[in-house]
């Protein structure tokens, strides 16, 4: 891995674009907040479409493309700045439909979901009948996480009963730290590893693990990987994921690394086992 000070700096976006011909784009944390977006951010998108490349946004949400791109307008981002959306949440309705984990809608099966919000809809667009706790679930889909309402231990005690009966677990969103109004909170990639702590199997879906990489190229037509550049603000989601997948990793210094030094950003690549190409300060132009 090459050292810190060896790793390229670039202004902006703009001075990328005739280096790489398609870009994976991460939203939460490179493009908004959740709440607002960054400063520059639309205007960089648009411009980077508008110049040709190709544009994916490529998301660790357990919630579907289209339910992001609709929450994506509210916040000034149009549909024709970019040219496909993938999310981790499509992906996992994909492996179900394709017969992908030993649980079928058909056979009367109940999911228990773990989600952001009240949104628990995942159940219903599979077919599947709703449960309401891990002693009822025949699978588990953990997609969001409330980590900065309710405790871990709360999760523990409800997903026990389903890990020590061996009920597979899909999650749809590995990110184990999200942002929140109320600053960083645990994710649902955390709830997944509490899972597997308590002895259940998990299929992860989502970044950094090569079967997002997978559709996502295929969904854009990408055959050579080293044609693409992965923007992201992880380095253990976006830039392992973009070193799994053969494409080149852009971080940028907002979303969950915000504030962070050099010498803090050194220690995580270390961590982590691996470092960006490029650093930005920012998604803009």
């Amino acid at each position: 891995m090459a050292g810190f000070d060896a790793i390229e700096r670039a202004d902006g976006i703009g001075g990328l674009i005739d280096r790489f011909t398609t870009f994976f784009v991460d939203q939460y944390g490179v493009l908004h907040d959740g709440r607002h977006p960054y400063p520059g951010a639309i205007e960089a998108l648009r411009r980077l479409k508008d110049a040709g490349r190709h544009v994916v946004l490529l998301s660790n949400s357990g919630r579907s493309a289209a339910y992001n791109a609709r929450r994506m307008e509210t916040l000034g981002f149009a549909r024709d700045s970019y040219d496909h959306f993938v999310t981790s949440g499509d992906v996992a309705l994909a492996l179900l439909r394709g017969g992908g984990l030993p649980v079928s809608p058909d056979t009367g099966a109940r999911c228990l979901v773990i989600s952001s919000g009240e949104d628990r809809g995942f159940a219903e667009t599979l077919g599947f009948a709703e449960a309401e706790t891990g002693d009822a679930a025949d699978l588990v889909v953990i997609a969001g996480s409330q980590g900065h309402l309710v405790p871990l231990e709360r999760y523990r005690a409800l997903l026990a009963p389903a890990a020590a009966r061996g009920v597979p677990a899909l999650c749809t969103n590995p990110d184990k730290i999200m942002l929140t109004a109320q600053g960083p909170a645990f994710g649902a990639g955390r709830i997944a590893e509490m899972y597997e702590s308590l002895g259940g199997t998990v299929t992860w879906v989502g970044k950094p693990h090569p079967l997002m990489y997978r559709h996502a190229a295929a969904t854009a037509g990408v055959d050579r990987p080293e044609d693409v550049l992965c923007v992201g603000d992880s380095v253990e989601h976006d830039v392992a994921g973009a070193r799994g997948f053969g494409a080149a990793a852009a971080l940028v210094r907002t979303g969950i690394h915000a504030g962070a030094g050099d010498a803090e950003m050194a220690k995580e690549f270390a961590t982590v086992g691996c470092a960006p190409d490029i650093l930005l300060p920012s998604f803009r132009w």
